[in-house]
């Protein structure tokens, strides 16, 4: 069975920075679409960023121009950079791959912004 785990989360000071990782257990996360999500308690969860199979990004407004996604295809990993955080970034961050039959969720992290 096919696994993402995230990494990375932790507590930092708004303005400040972090990055998360999504590892796979397999390659097949290298041909699938990724997106990073965000939930709060009591809150839907919403879509942070996305990279396709082919590399093409997109990025929430909220978060455009501070949040870089990316992949890494030799480590089977895709990675959410976060630069000048603030308080409204606090969440659970989750990724998913999709495409075809698949639709795998990591179990999230927490990133907690405050000072």
């Amino acid at each position: 069975q096919v696994q993402l785990v995230e990494s990375g989360g932790g507590l930092v000071q708004p303005g400040g920075s972090l990055r998360l990782s999504c590892a796979a257990s397999g390659s097949i996360i290298n041909i699938l679409n990724v997106g990073w999500y965000r939930q709060t308690p009591g809150k839907q969860r919403e879509l942070v960023a996305t990279i396709t199979a082919f590399g093409s990004t997109n990025y929430a407004d909220s978060v455009k121009g501070r949040f870089t996604i990316s992949r890494d295809n030799a480590k089977n990993t895709v990675y959410l950079q976060m630069n000048s955080l603030k308080p409204e970034d606090s969440a659970v961050y989750y990724c998913n791959a999709a495409g075809g039959l698949h639709n795998i969720w990591g179990q999230g992290t927490q990133v907690t912004v405050s000072s």
